[in-house]
């Protein structure tokens, strides 16, 4: 039940999705987190708890860009740490990317072990996002869209994703 959100240009993107996140706190409590981008990188900030005591003015203006996505947890795989909080930062083959997942991939695991048999991945997390993640910002293809195709294919479960790059959600 976690709630994501994201949001494409809007000059105070993480302020936004701290209002989004707010109202989908119902969605998940255990932690909250946001990125940005600003077309160039991308800055990131995870708490444990609300939203509300995760995100102050100042934090929110730390995040600067006009893309923005947001997640408030409600784990169903990963202990409750600060490490499996989301937005999850991965960086791979094609570049670096922030991802907000919310639902269960039942063939995580298997996935995994391929991944970092194959493709050299090292994880972070306990969590089936972490496993879409490095397999997106890895998966064979010309752009995001072959990518994102591949990636369906071979994901079981049912799950809602949003991702962001340094310049596009």
């Amino acid at each position: 039940m976690c709630g994501i959100f994201g949001i494409f240009n809007h000059e105070d993107a993480a302020t936004i999705t701290a209002l989004g996140l707010h109202s989908l706190q119902h969605r998940g409590q255990e932690s909250a987190g946001i990125a940005t981008a600003d077309g160039a990188k991308i800055a990131c900030r995870r708490e444990m708890g609300l939203v509300s005591q995760a995100f102050h003015e100042f934090d929110l203006s730390r995040l600067p860009g006009h893309i923005a996505v947001g997640h408030t947890r409600y784990s169903t795989t990963g202990s409750t740490h600060l490490d499996n909080a989301q937005p999850l930062e991965v960086e791979g083959m094609h570049g670096r990317i922030a991802l907000a997942h919310n639902g269960n991939v039942i063939n995580a695991l298997p996935l995994r072990d391929e991944i970092e048999r194959d493709w050299g991945c090292r994880f972070s997390t306990a969590t089936d996002s972490e496993v879409i993640a490095q397999m997106l910002v890895n998966a064979p293809g010309k752009d995001w869209g072959e990518r994102i195709a591949y990636l369906m294919r071979r994901l079981q479960g049912a799950y809602s994703v949003t991702f962001l790059t340094e310049d596009t959600l």
